[in-house]
Parts: C-alpha cells; sequence; structure tokens
C-alpha cells in the first residue's frame, strides 16, 4: 500500500510508538511505553480500538525502543492493517518519524494519535468530529484539544489559545493557553512538502501551519487524559475513569471485528 493509492479522509492513521518512555521508568524498564497495560489493555490497544471504531483500514506504526517486544505483540492484530516503521537506526522524534512513514500513508489526511492520549468518547466520537470537521480548503492540520480544567492528571499551563473560528495560536512564553494539546489530530501530507530530512519536531510544522493560517484546532468535549508516568495511571483509575475507557472499548469492540 503506498500514498499514491486513493483513500478517503481518516482512512490510514500514524501510530507514535518509538519513543523512550523515560518519565514512564520505572514500568518502561522492561517494555516500551506502548505496552504499559492500563484497565488490563495495552496504551496502543486502547489506541487502535479507538482507530478500528473510526473505520480506520491500514496504520503504520512507529518502533525504536524495545522494537521487538512491539513488533511481536502487533503481529497478532488482524484490523486494521498494522505497517511498522523501523526507527532503531535513528529515533526520528514526532515530524521525521511521520515523514519517514508517508509512502505507506495516504494522499488524503490521516490520523496521527500519541500512544499515551487516553480519553472519554462523547457522542459522535472524537475521530468521528474529527473527519467531520475537516475543511480542505482552509486547514492542513486539525488538532484535538482539550481544555486545561478538563485534562484529567494534567499540571502543565496549557498549549494554545484557539478562536471561534477553529484558528490557533500559541500561548506567549511565560503565559498560560486554554488548551492543551492531546496528541491526537488530522493532518494532510502537503504540509511535509519542503520539511528537513531526517528528524525534527512536528512543532516546526505546527508553526508552518500556524503562519499559513491553516492550523485549526477541535474542542474535546469529554473528558481527556495523558498516560505518561506511572502516577497517571493511579489518578486515571482512582477516579474512575480507566473503567469508563474500559466500558466503552467493551461496547465498541461488540461492533467491530476483534484484533486477536
Amino acid at each position: 500500500m503506498t500514498a499514491s493509492s486513493k483513500s478517503a479522509i481518516g482512512d490510514r492513521a500514524m501510530l507514535l510508538a518509538a519513543g523512550l518512555g523515560v518519565r514512564m521508568r520505572p514500568l518502561t524498564d522492561e517494555r516500551p511505553k506502548p505496552l504499559i497495560e492500563v484497565a488490563g489493555m495495552a496504551l496502543i490497544d486502547h489506541a487502535l480500538q479507538r482507530l478500528r471504531n473510526a473505520q480506520v483500514t491500514s496504520v503504520v506504526v512507529n518502533v525504536h525502543y524495545k522494537a521487538d517486544m512491539l513488533k511481536a505483540h502487533l503481529a497478532s492484530v488482524l484490523k486494521p492493517e498494522i505497517i511498522i516503521s523501523d526507527e532503531q537506526a535513528e529515533l526520528l522524534e514526532t515530524g521525521g518519524g511521520i515523514a519517514k512513514a508517508l509512502a505507506h500513508l495516504s494522499d488524503a489526511p490521516f490520523f496521527v494519535v500519541n500512544t499515551d492520549s487516553l480519553w472519554i468518547e462523547s457522542t459522535p466520537p472524537a475521530l468521528q468530529r474529527l473527519k467531520s470537521a475537516w475543511n480542505d480548503e482552509s486547514m492542513d492540520m486539525l488538532l484535538l484539544l482539550s481544555p486545561t480544567d478538563n485534562s484529567l492528571g494534567y499540571r502543565g499551563n496549557g498549549d494554545f489559545f484557539c478562536a471561534d473560528d477553529g484558528n490557533i495560536s500559541r500561548k506567549v512564553e511565560g503565559q498560560g493557553a486554554p488548551f492543551v494539546f492531546t496528541g491526537v489530530y488530522l493532518v494532510h501530507p502537503r504540509i511535509f512538502k519542503d520539511a528537513p530530512g531526517g528528524k525534527f519536531s512536528m512543532n516546526l510544522l505546527f508553526d508552518k501551519a500556524i503562519a499559513a493560517g491553516r492550523l485549526k484546532g477541535l474542542l474535546h468535549d469529554g473528558i481527556w487524559m495523558e498516560i505518561n508516568t506511572p502516577e497517571a495511571i493511579k489518578i486515571a483509575e482512582s477516579a474512575g475513569i480507566i473503567h469508563k475507557i474500559k466500558n466503552q472499548d467493551s461496547v465498541s469492540s461488540n461492533a467491530v471485528s476483534p484484533s486477536r
């Protein structure tokens, strides 16, 4: 499957799974962060279930740290189709990792999902809302944003401002912002034109899109959490949020083909 194959918005996705998981230690001493279990299910399986529910047919997963464990885990996934993008030689960061995998993605906007993002769905679900909100004439990227006061366990000062028309701007250094980036978004491959080779952060392309007025935001209307430390798992479990996510995944999985 190549990017030249025609596809619809959100048919394909990139799961970012190559990070070292430093903040998740000691749990990541023996396994990569995407394989850390939350509510009896690996983080990467939560992400795959969300993508499966959104009718994503093909997912590229980049791997680096303890890559063989991730490859073995993903080998048994039946749907969606899994394509491995191997970064064992060099960790390419978020932008470089996606750029390396573009040939396996799409000529249409595709999803990017950080495997440490978990969220409570609303109606319609978040990924469906992103697809419905996409406007090819006005945007190159559409980020799912969460209000800082509705982001469980989040202790930062926010990332972005988002105007009523969806235009995103960064916060001024030293100040806070009302919305945090969830690590979930739609991106059109054209934004990678003239991108640097090798490793680089997607922040470079975020700034490019902001300058062109083509970085937009969509507010998540449920609870979002970033599971990037052992403490974050405890916070989510103590609040009962993980149980709600597990129930949503269980209900949704009854309507789709199982991954194993």
